[in-house]
């Protein structure tokens, strides 16, 4: 047995960043619109205009400053304003295939991918081995994702002395991403906690179950079958990796430029991970080609596809499925149709609703400490997206000098004005300090974020698969709030494996 401590991790800095301070450049104009108010009555001399002026002036403090859910009203405001004009012009809804609507002069169907996707294409480049691996392609951007789906050997179960290890292959890995004007731009692992109604494992038992199979132990597989099979779970991992078209233009370039040489390059930079990647216990499965890829899309917003597609791939020798390729044709990985709610998203047969880790723990945690989320669940499955994205050593030196300037000149602020300073904000004044230090000693920086998703295929079972979630997330010390206004957006992030990325444009939390 090792008498190594298992290792620790804390020191989750929140961004701080706006037009002014934390605040946004609406709340800087409601702020400055209630200093002038305040002063009319102090310019026009008038005791009874301050009646008006003054109650109003609070009331735009209070937009710009009161949060609700970790959201200042003025955000909530554009929050709102774009939610009902999305609805007021349709555009919340998102019809495929036949259903599509069509322009006059353009014959052509709309990609049937909705809402943050559609402007994503699949490609095709060779693996170097022979084989074909599928590249999702964003124009707007000028990124390209490709995507592996992984195994490992679980945490849970070994010794301190591997799984330490096994923390720091994965931190290595990343941290060979940070990296000045890197090619690789956004790293992201995806999970799913999917319930199984082990129709694939009964239809693996029946084929491979002998003619001459004594009937008592047929009878017992039968039993074990009809118990264990519906409380099965399967989970899905997978990988994704971005290169942004910009950074690696030279090397691009080089490989014969346009879309083939930047297929090429992001084809080199997932080759030069795979030791690393091993280092951190990860095995690649396998670089999902172009009908896998589709399958994967497919299953995350049809989920009652899954069990038909799993049985097929599964099933090579059976009658049924002899000559069926394996995935599913890229142009029906779309959803039929769509619907985004204030607080929901409808795809297909399901529902879903998606939710962002607004708080991570501040405490000292386990490297385990995020398992909860993925619990076994009958009536519903679970998706959760880490996204990471890299930043070089020089961005990374500003950044934090930024971080630590601002609050420094907050702690300034407040002990010339008389305030207190509370525990938190000292803390988070020492791990700006410390990331620093860090940095400097090395370590690499990245943006990160997290988001959970609950999709159900019973409407009815919506709000207690949410409310499991709460409670699982509370149980992992984690503060999460749900996507409102935004659930297409955020099931673009949380549900598929694609490579969605933060926005570039960064507010306060």
């Amino acid at each position: 047995m090792s008498s190594t401590e298992p290792a620790v991790y804390s020191g989750w800095q929140t961004e701080r960043s706006g037009f002014m301070g934390n605040l946004s450049g609406l709340g800087f104009a409601l702020v400055a619109a209630a200093s002038a108010i305040a002063l009319i009555p102090i310019y026009t001399r008038s005791w009874s205009s301050a009646f008006i002026a003054l109650p109003l002036s609070a009331l735009l403090l209070a937009l710009a400053y009161g949060r609700v859910l970790g959201l200042t009203a003025d955000e909530w405001i554009v929050l709102a304003v774009r939610h009902q004009i999305a609805v007021a012009t349709s555009k919340n809804f998102f019809f495929s295939g036949l259903f599509a609507p069509r322009r006059a002069d353009d014959d052509t169907q709309p990609m049937d991918l909705p809402g943050t996707l559609a402007r994503m294409r699949l490609l095709e480049a060779p693996d170097g081995l022979g084989g074909e691996i599928a590249v999702m392609h964003n124009p707007i951007e000028g990124t390209y994702t490709a995507v592996c789906q992984v195994s490992y050997p679980g945490l849970a179960l070994i010794d301190t002395d591997k799984q330490n290890a096994r923390v720091r292959g994965w931190a290595a890995f990343l941290r060979s991403q940070c990296k000045e004007d890197g090619a690789v731009v956004r790293i992201a692992v995806h999970q799913r906690s999917l319930p199984d109604d082990g129709g694939a494992l009964r239809s693996w038992a029946e084929r491979h179950t002998s003619p001459d199979a004594p009937a008592a132990a047929v009878q017992v597989l039968g039993e074990l079958m009809a118990g264990a099979g519906p409380a099965a779970t399967v989970r899905e991992t997978y990988l994704s990796v971005t290169l942004s078209a910009s950074r690696a233009r030279l090397a691009i370039k080089g490989a014969g430029g346009g879309q083939i040489g930047a297929a090429a390059v992001l084809v080199r930079e997932i080759n030069a991970m795979h030791s690393a990647l091993s280092s951190a216990g990860l095995h690649v499965v396998e670089w999902l080609a172009p009908r896998a890829m589709a399958q994967v899309i497919r299953t995350a917003y049809d989920p009652e596809a899954h069990l038909t597609l799993s049985a097929r791939n599964t099933s090579a020798e059976d009658p049924q499925w002899q000559g069926a390729p394996r995935g599913v044709d890229p142009e029906l990985a779309g959803p039929a149709a769509t619907e985004t709610g204030w607080g929901i998203y409808r795809h297909d047969g399901a529902w879903t609703v998606t939710y962002q880790v607004r708080g991570f723990p501040r405490s000292d945690v386990y490297a385990t400490f995020l398992q909860p989320l993925l619990r076994p669940r009958s009536n519903a499955r679970r998706s959760l997206s880490l996204v990471y994205e890299p930043i070089g050593p020089g961005k990374a030196r500003a950044e934090l000098a930024r971080e630590k300037t601002k609050r420094q000149v907050a702690r300034d602020i407040r002990k010339k004005t008389g305030r207190a300073e509370s525990e938190d904000e000292r803390r988070e004044a020492m791990t700006a300090n410390a990331q620093d230090v860090a940095r400097a000693s090395g370590h690499g920086v990245l943006r990160f974020t997290a988001l959970v998703a609950v999709t159900v295929t019973d409407r009815e079972e919506l709000e207690t698969a949410c409310a499991e979630l709460q409670a699982d997330a509370s149980a992992a010390n984690l503060e999460i709030r749900r996507a409102w206004g935004a659930q297409d957006a955020a099931f673009a992030v949380s549900a598929l494996p694609l490579g969605q990325g933060l926005p570039d444009r960064r507010v306060g939390i």
